[in-house]
């Protein structure tokens, strides 16, 4: 059997590249790759050494959401299998917003509904030009509050565009995208690797620790209750960070004008 998820490791296991590999269905999450990713990012809430992860998929699309042809994803077999299946597809945008580790997400062709809320979850995105998402799950007679979209889209784009989204699963062109900063850029589709292998490097130079407590940061202060809330963590965490060899070593690198030796401690 095909594995339904592929992981490369590059940058000397710094880096990981996720492929959805299910091309012949657009990369729609079965049971397996939904288990797959799962597993994946749970796991990387232990590995340190892996520092940022690349997400894309194999084919002409990201991912096209759930896949209605598998038995294995069916709704309609009683309020306890459908939770499940339900579940367990949400669990997935939880552990990526829990993993340490920055997630690029590589977007060409469809992103729709559960690939549009791994987009949603990623750190950062960038389309190629035929990038299409939209919140499709209202058009199979469901809400589009459905697997994060309802917390962080309006969080991504504002109130009111992901409203007119999420009501009318209208699809998000890459063009918009990125007029809306849902996007950083928009890239031909045979550049995205190069374009997402190159922004990683840019994270990679950075310690280790000062870029997990960067996300970690951007995470907790988007539902911080006040300003002073948000910097008493800001203040925590640099305070954190003064204390560790990685920073003294910055120092002697900037003022050496050298590049530094991180040493993730």
């Amino acid at each position: 059997m095909t594995e339904p998820l592929l992981i490369e490791s590059h940058r000397d296991g710094a880096l990981e590249i996720v492929t959805l590999n299910r091309p012949e269905v657009l990369n729609a999450l079965d049971r397996p790759l939904i288990d797959a990713l799962n597993t994946y990012f749970e796991g990387l809430v232990e590995r340190d050494p892996v520092r940022v992860v690349i997400l894309r998929g194999e084919g002409r699309a990201f991912c096209a959401g759930l896949d209605l042809k598998s038995p294995s994803n069916s709704l309609h077999t009683g309020v306890r299998a459908a939770l499940d299946v339900q579940q367990r597809i949400a669990r997935i945008v939880q552990r990526m917003r829990r993993c340490p580790q920055p997630v690029i997400a590589l977007v060409q062709g469809a992103a729709c509904g559960g690939g549009f809320s791994l987009a949603l979850a990623s750190d950062v995105r960038i389309a190629a030009p035929d990038a299409r998402m939209n919140a499709a799950y209202i058009n199979i007679g469901l809400s589009s509050c459905d697997i994060g979209c309802s917390y962080l889209l309006p969080r991504l784009i504002g109130a009111s565009v992901a409203a007119e989204l999420m009501l009318t699963a209208r699809f998000l062109t890459a063009e918009r995208a990125e007029k809306l900063g849902f996007t950083s850029e928009t890239v031909a589709a045979d550049k995205l690797l190069d374009t997402g292998l190159a922004l990683a490097d840019e994270m990679l130079a950075k310690n280790p620790m000062g870029l997990r407590l960067t996300k970690q940061g951007l995470a907790m202060n988007i539902d911080a209750p006040s300003l002073e809330a948000a910097m008493a963590l800001e203040d925590r965490q640099q305070v954190l960070l003064t204390a560790t060899a990685d920073h003294r070593e910055a120092i002697g690198a900037f003022l050496d004008k050298r590049p530094p030796a991180w040493r993730d401690s």
